[in-house]
This record gives structure tokens, sequence and C-alpha cells, in this order.
């Protein structure tokens, strides 16, 4: 259940100290949104080039990713050095890759995360583990689910660069925790609805990734706009089953959370999961469409989580399945279309 949010943060309350972990495009916006909010906070941020928070602390512009956008966290918040950036903030916002959420974290213990809210941006599941970040950070980390927001889309980053008015849904099981969130990213051109599905909104980060990642084969293989409507239409009852399977509750699958990211991701030109979907129809592998992108499309590792998954729920997922085929089992993504095409109404 969604509910609009406004700001909720008072004069002489405590200032929140919030560190965004990751250094890239959506890190960065993260930043710019945080920065451009007007209630009293302080912002730290770790990324692990050390030359790019060089430039940075320098001359306030990320030299990789968003280079336009004008950051304004002060030199000394800005470090290579994430337990001391950990250990500063209140808030953690989590914004590096789901694919290397293990990595980043190796040398963090739950002690380093104790009473401190988390924050995800993340929109992919952990590999191997074949969680979601709530569930890998309850289990590997002790962090309590009602300490757990989720920020969900539809928003992409290079919009946010732009000032694009865009929306953002805020999810937690404590709705005070997610209005207190939302009360420091509110801005001009961002606006947040507050949620209490944590699990249904971050399944649905995953498998927009996925769904995009199949809207970009159809293209990339030749089909056109009006099939590419039969696949997404497809798509979100694909997803309210899968949802309403894994976290059986009250949601309306219309709210942006849902459609909405579900709808920008497969559309966009900014989707970095179609554009790889659509390298890999048009005849790339998965390793030279990777290489050639040089950033990380969270459907790829997404779709193997999720198979695993799924084995447990059995739920009918005949896109997802259709794109774990094409990805890792090497199926022709021009048999597999058709295939696919076949069975959806």
């Amino acid at each position: 259940m969604s509910t609009w949010s406004g700001h909720f943060l008072l004069m002489g309350e405590h200032i929140n100290k919030i560190a965004v972990i990751g250094g890239g495009s959506w890190a960065t916006a993260n930043i710019k949104i945080l920065s451009d909010n007007t209630t009293q906070k302080e912002i730290f941020w770790w990324m692990r080039d050390e030359q790019a928070i060089k430039h940075l602390q320098q001359f306030k512009h990320n030299p990789n990713y968003l280079s336009s956008v004008e950051i304004n966290v002060p030199s000394n918040h800005i470090s290579i050095d994430l337990k001391s950036i950990i250990q500063a903030a209140d808030f953690i916002l989590l914004n590096v890759p789901a694919a290397f959420i293990k990595y980043a974290l190796k040398d963090i213990t739950p002690a380093d995360l104790s009473g401190k809210k988390i924050i995800s941006a993340i929109k992919g599941m952990v590999p191997d583990e074949n969680q979601i970040i709530g569930e890998f950070l309850n289990s590997h980390y002790h962090i309590p689910f009602e300490d757990l927001v989720v920020i969900s889309g539809p928003c992409h980053a290079e919009e946010v660069a732009l000032e694009k008015l865009s929306y953002l849904t805020i999810a937690s099981g404590d709705i005070e925790l997610a209005k207190e969130v939302a009360g420091m990213i509110n801005t001009r051109y961002i606006k947040t609805i507050i949620s209490d599905d944590i699990f249904g909104t971050e399944y649905a980060a995953v498998l927009k990734n996925i769904y995009a990642v199949a809207s970009g084969i159809c293209h990339g293989v030749g089909y056109g706009d009006n099939f590419q409507a039969v696949l997404i239409s497809n798509a979100i009852r694909e997803l309210k089953r899968f949802v309403d399977a894994v976290h059986p509750i009250a949601r309306d699958i219309k709210e942006s959370a849902y459609l909405g990211d579900l709808l920008v991701t497969a559309y966009s030109q900014f989707s970095r999961n179609r554009t790889f979907g659509n390298m890999i129809g048009k005849g790339y592998t998965v390793k030279s469409a990777q290489l050639e992108m040089n950033m990380i499309a969270e459907g790829y590792y997404a779709v193997n989580s999720l198979h695993q998954v799924n084995k447990q729920y059995q739920v009918q997922l005949p896109i997802c399945d259709a794109v774990y085929a094409i990805l890792y089992e090497k199926k022709s993504p021009v048999v597999e279309m058709k295939r696919l095409a076949e069975v959806l109404c």
C-alpha cells in the first residue's frame, strides 16, 4: 500500500548523517538528490576509485558518471575508507551493483552496521546467495527488517542529472522510517511515495530489469512496437504472479513501483538492461556486450538468481524463462523469442 509523502523533519531535530556507498551513475544521482534537498543533513560518500575521489575533491564533478552534475559534498567527507564512512553515518545508502555487494562489504562486520538504518537503492539480487538485498543484509549482517528501506523507481539517473520530474517509491516495514528517508530526498524535481511493501517492491525492481532485457532482445531480433506492448502487458502479470507468491499481501500492481518502474526500464533510451538485451538480440555474446557497455546490466545476474529461487515457488514465468535460456543456456534469441510469442496473449 502506498501514500504520498511530504517533508517530515522539523526545525531543531537531530541532523541526520547519511553515507552513500558506490561511485556509479545512480550513486551520483542520489548524491545530487540529497544535496538539493533542503533539510539539514551531513552527506558522506564512499567510492573505490581513488583517482575519481581526487578529481571530485578538486573539481566537484564525478569524472566517470554524470560528469555534468556539480557535487556539493565536503572534500573530507569523500573517502576510499569504507569503515570510516560507515562509522560517521546514521543512514547507509547502498548504491553498488548487486553483483559486487559482497566484495564491497567484505571487510565490514555486523558490528560495523549495528544500529544503522540501511537504505538499498540496489535493483538486483546477490549472485550465489540468490537473495534480494534486504534478505542478504538480514541473514549476513543481522540487520533487522524494520531498519531496512528500499528505494525504487521509476527513475533514471540521467534524468535526475537533468532535473526532469521523477518519482521514487520509499518502502519499509517501518512507515515512520520510510517517511523520514523520504523527507531527506524530496526536491522540486523528486516526488516520493511511501510503501510498506518492502519485499514486493524489491522483487519488482529485480524482475523489471529482466523484462527490460527481454524487451531489448525482442527489439534486437526485429520485433516492433506492437509485440513490445504485448510483451510488457504479459510481463506485469508475470511480475504480479511472482511477488504475490513470494510475499502475499494486498498491493496494487498498477502503482509506480511496479508498473511504472517496469515501463520506464523496458522502454527508456537510458535503460542499460534494454540496451544489453538489444545487443544480445543482435548477436553479441554476453561478454562482448558487457565489455562494450562498460556498465552493469543487473538483469543478467538477476535472471539466474530468480531462476534458482523460482524452483521453490514454481510460478509460471515464461518471459524470465526465455531470457534465462538465451543468457545461460545459450539458446538462439530468434528461436526463443519465436517460442515465447506463441505463449503470450
